[in-house]
């Protein structure tokens, strides 16, 4: 299993590979230098047993424009290098606190909040320059059913419709394990290749991680803060522009393999794309065979993977009605989210009788 990762960054005013391998070079041979700032900064968790009232979704505001259009963000994404330390002032004079960046900041104040969630390396740069990344990823391949679905929805759905794709979560091989049944035509191309939250404390914790992992369009998603933050804002972003965006809606690896209530995430993308997308679930089984959640976590050989690829899922008319009914948002993304989950049902019944029928 082979994984190579290679990747065309550009900083203003150079073009070609040779200035490519310079940029590079400068990023991660000491050119960049963080910005001087906490070590760890603390968010609130936001709860999601039930739906509960939104404030932001007043009667005066129900003709607000798609969330899409209205995201703040902190800088203009002029290329993807992090910032440059900012001058220290001689004089710092006291200022009142400023509200968490990667917080939404709109997010409703009749939520009941707990513990505060750690975020030990600040991620709030990546945000602005994962506009326009080039990544190119080679993986390995793997037997999948009903391939063709996907690669007719990545390539030929009707222009401007973004493409969800959802699947469960065994394994920390599952991205970018799952995209080894594509060919390479799409798999090296970064215009068409998925968008995918990756967990911040995992994949995000120091500056070569996160340049690593943002060549390979991976936003991070700060577990345990709820719906309303940086990482789903962008990816109702990316859906505005029409790009693949692929979700784990379980949250987490599921190592115990339960059926886990899906997070409401997925549903507010869905939700609040200004195009419905197309939704398109995916089930495998034997990644963790692959990969095992246990120590010493080393790739194994001559096991077998299955990767089914459902039925798009219609919920056009389905959100539409939502809408027109004005459905409170944290009510409609739970419904959405309800028919991922008994769509998964039906299709991890299938996909496990197609492993069991491999052995």
């Amino acid at each position: 299993m082979l994984m190579v990762v290679c990747s065309s960054l550009r900083r203003p005013g150079h073009v070609g590979a040779a200035s490519t391998m310079r940029n590079l070079n400068w990023i991660l041979g000491g050119g960049y230098r963080p910005p001087i700032q906490a070590l760890a900064r603390h968010y609130v968790q936001a709860p999601e047993a039930r739906p509960v009232a939104d404030e932001r979704f007043s009667a005066s505001h129900q003709d607000r424009k798609d969330i899409a259009t209205q995201t703040v963000r902190s800088s203009k994404p002029k290329d993807l290098l992090p910032p440059s330390s900012p001058s220290p002032s001689p004089t710092p004079t006291p200022t009142p606190p400023l509200p968490p960046p990667m917080s939404d900041r709109n997010t409703d104040p009749a939520l009941d909040v707990g513990p505060g969630v750690a975020v030990p390396y600040n991620i709030d740069w990546i945000f602005p320059r994962l506009g326009t990344p080039r990544a190119f990823v080679f993986l390995n391949k793997t037997r999948v059913y009903n391939k063709e679905r996907l690669i007719q929805l990545i390539n030929k759905r009707p222009q401007g419709v973004p493409l969800v794709t959802v699947s469960n979560h065994y394994s920390c091989f599952d991205d970018p394990g799952l995209w080894g049944i594509l060919p390479l035509s799409l798999v090296c191309n970064t215009y068409k290749i998925r968008w995918s939250m990756a967990a911040h404390d995992i994949c995000f914790t120091n500056k070569r991680h996160s340049l690593f992992f943002m060549f390979g369009k991976c936003i991070p998603v700060v577990r345990g803060i709820g719906v309303y933050q940086e990482a789903i804002n962008l990816c109702i972003e990316k859906a505005a522009l029409g790009h693949w965006i692929h979700v784990f809606p379980e949250g987490k690896v599921n190592m115990e393999k339960e059926e886990l209530r899906l997070k409401w995430g997925v549903g507010r993308i869905i939700y609040e794309s200004p195009k419905v997308p197309i939704i398109l679930p995916m089930w495998h089984e034997g990644m963790d065979d692959l990969l095992p959640n246990v120590e010493p976590y080393v790739i194994q050989r001559h096991k077998n993977v299955t990767v089914n690829v459902g039925q798009p899922l219609d919920l056009n008319d389905f959100v539409l009605d939502l809408k027109k009914r004005q459905v409170p948002e944290p009510t409609a993304r739970k419904l959405i989210t309800d028919k991922i989950q008994e769509a998964f049902r039906g299709l991890r019944a299938e996909t496990e009788k197609l492993h069991r029928e491999r052995d």
